[in-house]
């Protein structure tokens, strides 16, 4: 079944711009089919899984997103959640951040290909264009331990930013691992949401974090 059917079965029915999405995204996955032909973005790509676990999963916390005037996505690897909440969010400005040249090439050709005036490709360590950027939500997904993220995102929490982070099941275990490093940093780490993935394909929890007032 082609990523567009699948796409169109598992998105939520509320979904702003969900034709959009459905039409982007599929587009996007099949960009992903093409290039991993050539070096490995995924090793996801059955089409419903990869629906799934790429395109579904970016989205299904979208309200979490919504009114941030700048997102950026570190470490955006294949380009999510950057490039499926970008299609969820129009109004807000996305920047993919990518250190792997290779990666941040590809990003620019679905940028292009998908002509997505609100996101921008950086291919820039996150931490170090964060050092000198500001926005107002930071988002990763396959980060590292909470622990290591605190000390990685820190310096992105300056007047309000928030960092949310797409983690696994045990969150609230790798959250009490990171206490003496967000103590230390004066960051607090809270879950936010929590929700399942369709076809029993995982339980995904974001976690926010935020400098203590």
């Amino acid at each position: 079944m082609p990523f567009a059917d699948e796409l169109r079965q598992l998105l939520p029915a509320d979904l702003p711009f969900r034709e959009e999405c459905i039409a982007g995204a599929a587009r996007h996955l099949d960009l992903i089919v093409e290039a991993n032909q050539h070096f490995n973005l995924t090793r996801i790509v059955n089409p419903r899984e990869a629906a799934i676990k790429h395109v579904v999963d970016s989205v299904l916390p979208w309200r979490l997103f919504q009114g941030a005037d700048h997102v950026a996505d570190a470490g955006s690897g294949a380009g999510f959640p950057g490039i499926p909440l970008a299609l969820v969010l129009p109004e807000t400005r996305f920047t993919l951040l990518e250190a792997t040249q290779k990666k941040a090439r590809f990003l620019e050709s679905v940028v292009r290909e998908l002509k997505l005036p609100n996101v921008e490709v950086c291919a820039a360590r996150a931490e170090e264009w964060l050092n000198t950027h500001r926005v107002a939500i930071v988002t990763a997904r396959a980060v590292a331990p909470l622990n290591r993220a605190a000390s990685l995102f820190a310096p992105a929490l300056r007047g309000g930013a928030r960092v949310l982070l797409y983690k696994g099941p045990d969150a609230a275990t790798e959250i009490a691992e990171a206490a003496p490093e967000t103590a230390k940093r004066q960051l607090r780490l809270r879950i936010i949401e929590r929700y399942e993935l369709p076809d029993a394909l995982g339980t995904r929890t974001i976690v926010e974090m935020k400098r203590v007032a």
